[in-house]
């Protein structure tokens, strides 16, 4: 099995890379890209893969604007720490949508589902039933639906950290932003405090509204009236100030800029 890998963040590659070790022996990566127009030139230079495991936030845009601008027949694995775009995810050749941080039972079963639906395809084309090829593609979004998470799903709004012997709810109204450091998080109150919090920053893109939280890049999580300004910087990229300041520079890529001013303008 060709799998095509695509993710921007570095981590959640390395993290994919491995589930993926375990969960299926016998893949192999064939590209791991992180942008969608990347993307795009590789499925149109390549053999199509037997599956594509993507993220919806790519380095300059949604992935799903992969399967608008070209016709993509191989099933689609999404993962993503929103659940917002999943919709449109039945338009694509979606078998499942898995929410950040992916657990290795979940692309388990997501990688089940797409067995069964091969299999479904293949003894439908057998039979000559085309139309049984459309139940058993109707079934697999049925259990997409299935799969996906609830509507009513809550972001977090609040945060229990520690100050001293003590244990504080910090609503997330004095949250300004998030940095990841030596492998630890730390979380930048309002008025300046700064709290160590059990999270990676992956796992707190799916906790957070992303209409108020932005992933900067590695290092950083912002919330929105903690962005300042934007500088121009050295090939296309975007200074951030934040406030409160941080102690190291807040960078945005090239190819991440876009994204970030599309989302401080709603």
């Amino acid at each position: 099995m060709t799998v095509l890998l695509l993710e921007d963040e570095y981590p959640a590659t390395e993290r994919l890379q491995r589930l993926l070790r375990q969960a299926a022996p016998e893949a192999q990566v064939a590209a791991v890209l992180d942008s969608v127009s990347g993307a795009v030139q590789w499925l149109e230079s390549n053999p199509a893969p037997d599956l594509i495991l993507s993220d919806i936030q790519l380095a300059d845009g949604l992935s799903l604007e992969i399967f608008d601008q070209l016709l993509v027949r191989s099933p689609v694995i999404f993962t993503t720490a929103y659940d917002a775009y999943a919709i449109r995810a039945f338009k694509a050749n979606s078998v499942d949508y898995l929410l950040k941080p992916v657990k290795l039972v979940e692309l388990t079963a997501a990688l089940t589902k797409l067995r069964d639906w091969r299999l479904a395809l293949r003894e439908s084309a057998a039979a000559g039933a085309p139309e049984k090829a459309d139940e058993a593609s109707a079934h697999r979004l049925e259990r997409l639906a299935d799969s996906l998470p609830r509507p009513d799903r809550q972001f977090k709004t609040r945060f229990l950290v520690r100050s001293g012997e003590q244990l504080l709810p910090l609503p997330i109204s004095q949250v300004a932003w998030f940095q990841s450091r030596h492998e630890t998080t730390t979380l930048t109150a309002t008025d300046g405090r700064r709290f160590v919090v059990d999270y990676t920053l992956e796992q707190l893109e799916s906790l957070l509204d992303p209409s108020q939280f932005f992933r900067l890049n590695r290092q950083f999580i912002a919330q929105l009236p903690a962005v300042q300004r934007l500088h121009p910087h050295f090939n296309g990229k975007l200074l951030l100030d934040l406030q409160p300041a941080p102690t190291d520079e807040v960078l945005v890529s090239r190819e991440k800029a876009a994204a970030v001013k599309s989302w401080l303008e709603g």
